[in-house]
């Protein structure tokens, strides 16, 4: 796995990162026959919210984003897009696993949505998410906390 870091989001990072996003999901929303050139890129636009949001860079070079936006009973782990060359080499794991061990300290659910058939659903899965519902397009995830002093046992 290539050495990686997050800061903060800031808003100058909104286009590069809708720019990421489309290329990212193209794939995706193409086979669900979804995909909008000019939407894909606007849904991020319109709810980007640097507060809750890290880039993540390999090498001092941006290499994708993620969120984690509180809600009333859950974190929402959302907009995590990782550049298609690094994909599969790790780095993906260790952010998510990043994110996870601070919404378990708290103590707090994390929920997400996936689309349907999106290699990223094992990801989710490999960490311990599992299905609440589902409609044609998406999958929606969610994570408990570990109960305080009960061991986990991830394969």
């Amino acid at each position: 796995m290539a050495d990686w870091s997050m800061r903060p989001a800031r808003e100058s990072d909104v286009e590069t990162v809708a720019e990421l996003r489309a290329v990212v999901m193209r794939p995706d929303l193409e086979r669900l026959g979804r995909y909008d050139e000019r939407r894909v890129r606007q849904r991020f636009r319109d709810g980007f919210d640097p507060r809750h949001t890290w880039t993540i860079e390999v090498a001092g070079t941006f290499a994708g984003c993620v969120a984690l936006r509180p809600a009333e009973d859950a974190h929402w782990l959302e907009h995590f897009y990782l550049a298609p060359h690094l994909q599969g080499t790790g780095i993906g794991s260790g952010v998510l696993s990043a994110l996870l061990e601070r919404s378990d300290r708290a103590g707090v659910l994390v929920r997400l949505n996936v689309l349907q058939g999106s290699p990223a659903r094992r990801l989710y899965e490999r960490h311990g998410f599992t299905v609440e519902t589902e409609d044609p397009v998406d999958v929606f995830m969610m994570r408990r906390p570990p109960v305080r002093g009960v061991a986990t046992v991830r394969s």
